[in-house]
């Protein structure tokens, strides 16, 4: 079946999930270079988001062969990641967790 969209969703997501991390790193490093009080956690969240939204890309290209797996791994991303940097983790949450969602629901349809 022709998974396309669920594809391009998930990829898209991990791509922005992975810029949005690395802002939320810089914040977190430019806090504790200022010496801002729990900034590290900051940082920490970020790296784990970083390491989400690679997961959210394998799922996203997994999503062809076996869609259940992609689908699941790029729902896990999206709600990790948003739970880890959250506002800066809006917009890729929400295309990753579209694409898994598609990959877990759509039906298939024999021709």
């Amino acid at each position: 079946m022709n998974r396309t969209a669920e594809f391009v969703l998930g990829l898209i997501g991990g791509i922005f999930g992975i810029i949005a991390a690395i802002m939320a790193i810089f914040i977190g490093g430019i806090g504790e270079a200022f010496g801002a009080e729990g900034s590290g956690g900051v940082t920490v969240a970020g790296w784990l988001a970083v390491l989400l939204s690679v997961l959210g890309i394998i799922g996203s290209t997994l999503v062809r062969s076996r869609a259940k797996v992609g689908g699941i791994l790029m729902v896990i991303a999206a709600v990790g990641g948003f739970i880890s940097i959250f506002m800066f983790y809006l917009l890729s949450g929400i295309l990753l967790l579209i694409g898994g969602l598609m990959a877990l629901f759509k039906q298939e349809v024999s021709e």
